[in-house]
């Protein structure tokens, strides 16, 4: 079934401010509504409102692609960033190594290798991606 154009108008007229994201002031509105369907949907996929949830999502993500892109960072730069986040020091870090060693990484004088790269991605519940 075909809606006819009229018909499509008038309800565009009505979801349009829900869809559009063109500048900060929408954008902090479309994140709040966001949160607003997960915490009444969550990942219900059979709630009637989980395709708005999955396009808004996605309207959200694209806007944040443009508008806030996530610098490329090294492995080194993610741990320290992880480091200050948790108010952690070298030495806290024994999975990684002496605390030498975790000073050689952070100093760029030695790079993560896969099996410290599993660790820390383990502690700070983050993929093992952010540090390659």
């Amino acid at each position: 079934m075909t809606l006819p154009s009229a018909e499509i108008q008038i309800h565009w007229t009505n979801i349009a401010a829900l869809l559009i994201i063109r500048n900060e002031r929408e954008y902090n509105a479309a994140v709040k509504r966001l949160n607003e369907l997960l915490d009444e949907i969550g990942d219900n996929e059979k709630h009637p409102l989980y395709r708005l949830l999955d396009t808004l999502g996605t309207l959200i993500h694209v806007y944040e692609e443009e508008h806030y892109p996530i610098p490329d960072a090294t492995g080194a730069e993610v741990l320290r960033f992880l480091m200050e986040e948790h108010g952690l020091t070298q030495s806290d870090l024994p999975e990684v190594g002496s605390q030498g060693v975790v000073s050689e990484i952070l100093n760029n004088k030695r790079e993560l290798n896969i099996r410290q790269i599993r660790l820390l991605a383990e502690k700070f519940k983050v993929s093992s991606a952010v540090f390659v």
